[in-house]
């Protein structure tokens, strides 16, 4: 015969689960605005990556295999090539003056492009070797820039690269362009990050060892306290105004600061690379799967 207490921690059990189920589904309501649906934004691409949002709130992504990047202007929902000499890029970023900071990879290297168009090289070496293939970047708000390296085959090419560095790390490019260093050498295959706008806080992604940590963000750019965020890794991510981090892959799994999950939203579509913030007030998520981009309307925002 069962105990009274058995029978009470029973029904117990029973009353939290659905108020978590429930709570759960309130905090996923109340980032997503009232009524608002996935919309494909556009497709026929070959891959989409590397989102990006300008000041003005338009937002810019690669499709790589193409070499190109597209850029979408969010006040008429309009695509348009901003450049078809593009490097290969994966993940872009805007600095603070405007300029586009892109992780080129046909040449292993790092680019800035100017609102023409033009690029210039501002990394294609670490100690006289050349990168795996830069992925993802990060720009904290001194101007530093975090960038992932890890080692990819490229299908679209003819041969397979070889590894190039010792590891697949990740790295700080300093303000003034003269200090370019590791700050974490321990991680299986470092992919999608981003920071806090404070610039105290850095998430990564290992996508090879499926996990994301956060780090604190010294004023010298290194790196210290490591820390275990969630068991899931990222291709792509990004953090809105409350603190809230977007993972992708399953479509886009969102965790608040202390890492418990709060929500998801599915894409239809077998991968999703990337993601982030765009539109004049922030509050559309844009986002990179497959073949297709698509726009969410949100009641966050990102932020700068």
């Amino acid at each position: 015969m069962k105990s009274l207490n058995h029978y009470l921690f029973v029904l117990l059990i029973i009353a939290i689960i659905p108020f978590s189920a429930k709570a759960q589904m309130d905090v996923k309501k109340s980032l997503v605005a009232k009524n608002a649906e996935v919309v494909k934004a556009g497709d026929g691409y070959s891959f989409t990556e590397g989102p990006a949002v300008d000041r003005p709130g338009n937002v810019y992504f690669t499709d790589q295999p193409n070499n190109q990047i597209i850029k979408w202007t969010f006040s008429t929902g309009e695509l348009s090539v901003f450049s078809d000499d593009s490097g290969r890029s994966n993940g872009l970023y805007f600095n603070r003056e405007g300029d586009l900071i892109a992780c080129a990879d046909m040449e292993n290297q790092l680019w800035s492009f100017d609102a023409d168009g033009n690029h210039t090289v501002l990394i294609e070496n670490f100690k006289g070797k050349k990168l795996n293939g830069p992925n993802d970047l990060w720009i904290n708000p001194r101007g530093g820039i975090y960038l992932t390296d890890p080692l990819y085959k490229r299908n679209y090419w003819e041969r397979d690269p070889e590894m190039q560095q010792d590891g697949e790390h990740l790295y700080y490019l300093s303000a003034d362009g003269l200090q370019f260093f590791r700050v974490d050498e321990n991680l299986v295959k470092p992919n999608g990050l981003v920071g806090t706008p404070d610039g105290k806080k850095l998430y990564v992604a290992d996508i090879g060892d499926n996990k994301t940590y956060v780090y604190d963000i010294e004023e010298d750019g290194y790196l210290s306290n490591r820390q275990l965020f969630v068991e899931m890794g990222s291709d792509g991510m990004t953090i809105d105004n409350r603190g809230n981090v977007y993972l992708t892959g399953d479509g886009v799994t969102i965790f608040n600061s202390k890492g418990d999950k709060i929500g998801h939203i599915p894409i239809d579509a077998k991968w999703t690379a990337n993601v982030c913030f765009g539109g004049g007030d922030r509050k559309t998520l844009f986002i990179t799967a497959m073949d297709a981009v698509y726009t969410l309307q949100m009641k966050v925002r990102g932020v700068w």
